[in-house]
């Protein structure tokens, strides 16, 4: 077991950790696993120094069970009293990084119960297929608990390839990321009681403690008022004095970075709904309602630790929407960050709030080239395109192409929505620039024209990520784990590894 930064208490932020390495000499004993490509059990065989009798049972077993060699499949084969003991076919499908991955997490899984396992591989096998294997099986392994646990069985994997400068690269890449991501589910899992906008921007400063080039500054609500980001006020302002609001800003600077990237996150470290309050069974999971927050907080942390040569600020507006004698209401008037108004119709719809006056504030001091926000924004983004698949608006196609590419690659998904001005009117205020909330449907378009408002200058250089079921897993599948994802950090992460 390893401590993640920011661990507080005995059993806080503990997950299991795999040691991957490479070695080319190959044991005979303990679990070995076998990659199979797609419609190619031969391949598989081949990689196997075995005699011609236990040649032939490897073929006989893979053409009863109909391993097609499909991404992710599985299928064991025991061989008591022999060396090696257990045999895993890997399906890896076409062989590209998606496959590998695929394979990594279902090998942390079946593989769980054993010491030790050796992974074959063609002697060709790509950097990617490196990064991609070792990214299914650290991710696939995460446990998340608030309890001292009894690590998995299985803590080394040994991949038979050289640990030349590019597989140990990919594997140095893979390292930075699932890090990162692994912040960013531990950051959402946490229960709220203890998640205050305090104690997150406390682990942030951990997290970024000692990293060469990486700063990080927390803004309290006596800076926040004097300095006019009234939303993120309102929005806290039900939650008890200890529990009140922050902003936090991480930068990333590397000497000679041309390109200057802004990522903002949703930071709603619990959301009742406030005065609109929502139904019980809607509330039981808004401890995640801050995973935007945890996201570019980790893509930031990965950028540094990867020294990507782009500039990199992250914004995590921090607010618990709570209950609370003070609570803003429905029909109040809160002045944004830079001027605008917004009246409140939906104290529910408090997330494009606090959005609203990070993005001002980052168009107006910051002016990167770039600005792209992740929130756990809408129900309507579910609706719309289910539990996997997050909802990404923006004007740019060059911009939407490059992320969506990026989450292809980094093996989250993403859908490109229409920003119509269809419904923009339905914003307009009748005592405020805009309204929060309106009762026409198109949930998540709306909550993106909203949005767009906060732009300014970068309208056609920014894009939204609307992540709000893909932020949470109800079971394990593929690399995920059950509860939070950390979606996002992947898909930031290979996009600004592009983007200089």
């Amino acid at each position: 077991m390893r401590a993640i930064p920011g661990r507080e208490s005995p059993g806080e932020w503990r997950v299991p950790v795999l040691d991957i390495r490479f070695a080319t000499a190959r044991s005979a004993s303990g679990a070995v696993a076998v990659v199979v490509p797609s419609g190619s059990p031969d391949a598989a065989l081949d990689l196997l120094k075995l005699g011609p009798a236990d040649l032939a049972e490897c073929a006989a077993f893979l053409e009863d069970v109909e391993h097609s060699g499909s991404a992710g499949t599985v299928h064991t084969l025991p061989r008591p009293g022999r060396k090696p003991s257990r045999l895993l076919f890997a399906g890896i499908g076409d062989g590209d990084e998606a496959g590998w991955r695929s394979a990594g997490a279902a090998l942390a899984r079946k593989a769980r119960t054993e010491t030790s396992l050796r992974v074959l591989a063609a002697h060709d096998t790509p950097p990617e297929a490196v990064r991609g294997l070792a990214e299914g099986l650290w991710l696939a392994s995460y446990r998340f608990s608030l309890a001292d646990t009894e690590p998995d069985p299985l803590r080394r994997v040994t991949v038979a390839l050289p640990a030349t400068g590019e597989t140990t690269g990919a594997l140095e890449q893979a390292r930075a990321v699932v890090t990162a991501t692994v912040l960013a589910r531990d950051l959402t899992n946490m229960p709220s009681d203890r998640k205050t906008p305090a104690w997150f921007a406390r682990q942030v400063v951990k997290a970024a403690a000692g990293v060469p080039g990486l700063t990080v500054e927390v803004r309290e609500p006596s800076y926040l008022a004097a300095q006019g980001f009234n939303a993120i006020l309102a929005v806290g302002r039900g939650a008890a004095t200890e529990r009140g609001p922050r902003l936090v800003e991480m930068s990333w600077r590397p000497r000679g970075a041309k390109r200057h990237v802004v990522l903002v996150g949703k930071g709603i470290t619990f959301d009742t709904g406030g005065i609109c309050i929502k139904p019980t069974s809607n509330m039981r999971l808004m401890r995640k309602d801050m995973g935007g927050a945890a996201a570019v907080i980790g893509a930031t942390l990965a950028a540094a630790a990867m020294r990507l040569p782009v500039r990199v600020t992250a914004l995590a507006p921090l607010a618990e929407n709570a209950l609370g004698a003070d609570a803003m209401r429905p029909g109040d008037v809160v002045t944004h960050y830079g001027g605008l108004t917004s009246e409140i119709l939906n104290t529910d719809a408090e997330g494009r709030l606090v959005l609203g006056d990070a993005m001002a504030y980052a168009v107006r001091r910051l002016r990167p080239d770039v600005m792209i926000d992740l929130a756990t924004l809408t129900g309507a983004q579910g609706v719309a395109l289910g539990k996997r698949t997050a909802a990404m608006y923006s004007y740019s196609d060059t911009l939407a192409g490059a992320l969506a590419t990026a989450a292809a690659a980094s093996g989250e998904s993403v859908w490109r929505m229409p920003l119509s001005d269809d419904y923009a009117d339905e914003l307009d205020g009748d005592v405020a620039d805009l309204v929060n909330s309106t009762d026409i449907g198109a949930g998540s378009l709306l909550a993106a024209l909203y949005l767009r408002e906060f732009t300014g200058p970068l309208r056609d250089r920014w894009a939204h990520f609307d992540m709000s079921s893909p932020a949470w897993s109800d079971s394990n599948d593929g690399e995920l784990a059950k509860g939070a994802t950390g979606w996002g950090v992947r898909t930031l992460t290979r996009w600004l590894e592009t983007a200089s």
